[in-house]
């Protein structure tokens, strides 16, 4: 039988607990909008105001996104 020690001092020590499998969420968004911009072009030949704004804005929002991604890295390697 197991006494309350054991048990607790396998939830305090950090080493225990498998490492997650995958990639984070946040390196596979690419894999989203990467396809999407070629879309927005072909679909929207007949609108080219509405395809230029969202083109634009998903632009934006992939640079926005890597970025993130660089200063969160630089952060991470600074401390």
């Amino acid at each position: 039988m197991a006494s309350a020690s054991d048990a607790s001092s396998s939830q305090e020590n950090p080493m225990v607990q498998r490492p997650k499998k995958g990639a984070p969420f946040k390196f596979l968004v690419p894999l989203i909008y990467a396809p999407v911009l070629p879309l927005i072009r072909l679909s929207l030949r007949r609108n080219p105001v509405l395809r230029d704004r969202l083109f634009t804005a998903v632009l934006i929002g992939a640079f926005a996104h890597g970025g993130y991604l660089v200063t969160d890295i630089y952060d991470q390697e600074s401390k």
